[in-house]
């Protein structure tokens, strides 16, 4: 009988201790998962109509601060400056209406969470695939994330100049 009672507070321990870690997940994994929702919204298929593209566009801006900063240099093209959230939609919209349609994902991202708990770095490899293009860009970014209200948003954006550069 001690021994059944001794298993069922180790299970509800168990328990409370899973319930706890799924409720308040670590700075880590919030940043995961919002840089995970980021490449999803700038992502597209084709055939998307003009007020779904809008939406989308509109979508991308909310991952970001609204004073963000962006310094694109891709290799084979020029530099893309961009500050503000509205000319992040606004590129997010003039990208949905230039291409067929952009699949982006991040398979390698790293984040060091800042001793304050408020910012932290991500340092990522981005894979772009247009739609109807054969090859596919691999891009090494590093993003700059701060705790804004509660929510991990991006607030710098920059291409890691890597030695082939």
């Amino acid at each position: 009988m001690k021994c059944l009672r001794v298993l069922a507070l180790a299970g509800v321990t168990a328990l409370g201790v899973w319930v706890w870690i799924a409720l308040h997940p670590s700075p880590e994994k919030l940043i995961l998962n919002q840089l995970a929702g980021a490449a999803h919204a700038v992502s597209f298929g084709p055939g998307e109509g003009y007020l779904a593209k809008l939406t989308g566009a509109q979508r991308v801006g909310k991952f970001f601060s609204t004073n963000v900063e962006v310094q694109i240099d891709v290799p084979g093209h020029h530099e893309h400056r961009l500050a503000g959230r509205s000319e992040i939609q606004q590129a997010a919209l003039a990208a949905r209406a230039s291409l067929k349609g952009l699949s982006v994902t991040l398979p390698d991202v790293t984040v060091i969470v800042n001793a304050d708990g408020e910012s932290a770095v991500a340092d990522l490899a981005l894979e772009a695939r247009v739609a109807g293009e054969t090859d596919m860009m691999v891009q090494e970014m590093k993003f700059a994330l701060r705790k804004i209200d509660g929510r991990w948003l991006i607030v710098k954006v920059e291409t890691v100049r890597t030695l082939s550069q």
